[in-house]
């Protein structure tokens, strides 16, 4: 009798353990796998066995899925004639090897599971066993060895029913040696405590390696996932409070896509994502997405992004997820441009977003989108047509990751062109190569000096040609919703607090027809120099003292300053100061300086306005306080 209570207690205990490994992980101290958790045979991440007849059905019946097959396929088939990755170094950087093999091996075992043509298969398993036998994978730049464990994982297990034994043996062996093994060691592993996509790849990565051999070493693949469930908590609340990503768009594609490929994988492979979405912004990202592309099709390229949109796969997991098609109003604009399907995890968009009718994808309702946190943005316009007016105005702080000095700018487009830009990041390597430090952020970095990342180069203010404060910070404190009158406001103080004691920007779309932008200053006890600049790429004319014509594409937009009247507009050149500042052909600042003396108050009113609006009166720009129907901000 004793035994049999003695045994149900223990069976009884052991349920309670399994039940608090499944709990939320709020906490983030619970493991969640446990020596009972089983995992599908292969294939098991993404794309489960037999998954394929339904995709083949869907693909045969739709003319947008059918396109997007056709074109992996067709990249398969340019792979099949080109050499397979080697062991070469950018820089410190292995990573544009790594890029390649993951692109090829998740393309490749595409093709193989949708036509069952053994070329496919042949071709994967030449570029598995030769990123398998490279020495190391790079692990002190461990992004590097994220992507490629995350490559061998997709091939060892996409394809592991149809490979030879003495080929599955070298990559397993590859993943644990090459992947896994270094990611414990704490000279690699940094990136477990970093709130941004570092943290991410390397989490997702390890974790798909963990995957791929769990049924060879299941004590060291439950080690893995469990930490990397613990992790990722990390840069997903960093998308708090309201979805906006610190490190801007094209790092968004990186860290988001990884972030959903993790969270896939597990639902996948447990059947359970482990309340990680559980009091997460993490789901509201895709309004941040949708918003951050202009009507050009030109994200706002805060930060070191570049400009150029092009199809997200992971954003039809999220619109899936949240049933909102709407969030798929950009990419459905590129899903039949070439030009725009570069992206290695293409095959997933067949996986994620095959059951969505792409005729069913209407245009989002609001116009104007706010998010605080660590980098804040307000992204309006005029309306989601293609020549409409659009603006990004960001605050926060250039002590995020991979920030430039660029708090308080704006992009701008109108009449289908983009107007007020921003330059971007240039090539990593380019500086690196060089000895510039380009990764420290503190006040006195060289970072600063690079011609493109200070305020000098942005659409900000400057004050004595100094540089923002990186230990500042700005919020944005309002914004109005009215269909005439969108418009946000930036507190830029502490950027500037050496020089002043307040200040103010303020940027609206005025009745759907020209852009505002605002700016009250109170200088503090120095006398200052104060400098308004505007990049852009069109030709700038300067007409009179306060206008001047912006031209590109046989368009035109004026720049008008309607307060104060004293100022007399200028340019400068984008000439860089230094040897190891790219060039920036094509491009033009142009602005005005001002002296005003200490304890002074400023106000600047610009107006940029369309030239399908010239003509029309303007209407007087209140203060910002006055700005109707504000709502705050806390």
């Amino acid at each position: 009798m004793f035994m049999r209570q003695f045994i149900l207690i223990s069976w009884f205990l052991h349920v309670l353990l399994i039940m608090a490994a499944c709990q939320s992980v709020d906490t983030g101290q619970k493991e969640l796998l446990t020596q009972l958790t089983q995992v599908p045979n292969h294939p098991r991440i993404l794309l489960l066995k037999n998954e394929e007849e339904n995709l083949r059905e869907i693909i045969a019946s739709d003319s947008t899925w059918n396109f997007i097959h056709r074109v992996i396929i067709e990249a398969s088939d340019e792979i099949l004639e080109k050499p397979p990755v080697e062991y070469r170094l950018e820089g410190f950087r292995l990573l544009d090897q790594s890029i390649s093999c993951r692109k090829r091996v998740f393309y490749l075992s595409y093709a193989w599971r949708m036509t069952r043509d053994t070329k496919y298969l042949k071709r994967a398993e030449k570029e598995l066993l030769a990123a398998s036998s490279f020495k190391d994978w790079n692990p002190s730049h461990f992004l590097d060895v994220a992507e490629m464990t995350w490559a061998i994982a997709i091939g060892y297990d996409w394809l592991h029913d149809d490979l030879p034994e003495s080929s599955l043996k070298i990559m397993k062996d590859a993943i644990i040696e090459k992947g896994i093994e270094p990611s414990l060691d704490s000279d690699n592993n940094w990136w477990l405590t970093s709130d941004g996509n570092w943290n991410q790849v390397c989490n997702a990565g390890m974790a798909f390696g963990a995957l791929a051999v769990y049924d060879e070493e299941p004590e060291l693949a439950r080690k893995i996932i469990n930490r990397a469930i613990e992790s990722i908590q990390l840069p997903m609340k960093a998308y708090g409070p309201d979805g906006a990503y610190s490190e801007g768009y094209s790092y968004w594609e990186y860290g988001t896509t990884f972030n959903v490929h993790f969270i896939d994988a597990m639902e996948k492979s447990f059947g359970t994502g482990f309340d990680l979405l559980k009091n997460s912004a993490f789901l509201k990202t895709a309004g941040y997405l949708t918003n951050i592309l202009g009507p050009t099709g030109l994200s706002f390229n805060y930060s070191d992004c570049y400009s150029k949109g092009f199809l997200i796969p992971a954003m039809f997991w999220f619109a899936s997820r949240e049933n909102d098609y709407s969030l798929l109003y950009s990419e459905k604009l590129f899903l039949s441009d070439r030009s725009k399907l570069f992206s290695q995890d293409l095959p997933a968009i067949i996986i994620w977003g095959s059951r969505i009718n792409i005729r069913s994808i209407s245009k989002p309702k609001e116009l104007l989108w706010v998010g605080q946190g660590k980098n804040p943005v307000a992204l309006m316009r005029s309306s989601w047509n293609q020549d409409a007016i659009y603006v990004g105005l960001k605050g926060g702080s250039a002590g995020n990751g991979h920030a430039h000095m660029d708090v308080g700018s704006f992009v701008m487009d109108a009449l289908g062109e983009r107007w007020a830009m921003d330059f971007g990041p240039q090539d990593y390597n380019s500086l690196e190569s060089t000895g510039v430090d380009l990764w420290s952020r503190d006040q006195e970095s060289q970072r600063w000096q690079v011609f493109r990342y200070n305020n000098l180069a942005h659409n900000t203010l400057s004050f004595n040609k100094e540089l923002q404060l990186v230990e500042g910070y700005a919020p944005v404190t309002h914004y109005t919703q009215q269909e005439m009158f969108l418009s946000a406001t930036v507190d830029i103080t502490e950027i500037y607090k050496e020089n002043v004691s307040k200040a103010l920007r303020g940027v609206a779309i005025v009745d759907g027809r020209y852009v505002a932008i605002r700016d009250e200053i109170e200088l503090s006890n120095r006398s200052s120099s104060i400098r308004w600049s505007m990049l852009t790429s069109a030709t700038v004319k300067i007409i009179n003292s306060t206008t001047a014509e912006l031209t590109q594409h046989n368009k035109s937009l004026l720049l008008k300053v309607v307060e104060p009247s004293s100022i007399t507009l200028t340019t400068w050149s984008t000439q860089p100061p230094h040897d190891y500042d790219a060039e920036n052909p094509g491009t033009t600042l142009v602005g005005f300086e001002m002296s005003q003396p200490a304890k002074s108050n400023v106000s600047f009113t610009v107006l940029m306005i369309p030239q399908d609006s010239i003509k029309i009166m303007e209407k007087k720009v209140s203060p910002l306080s006055e700005w109707s129907n504000t709502m705050k901000l806390h």
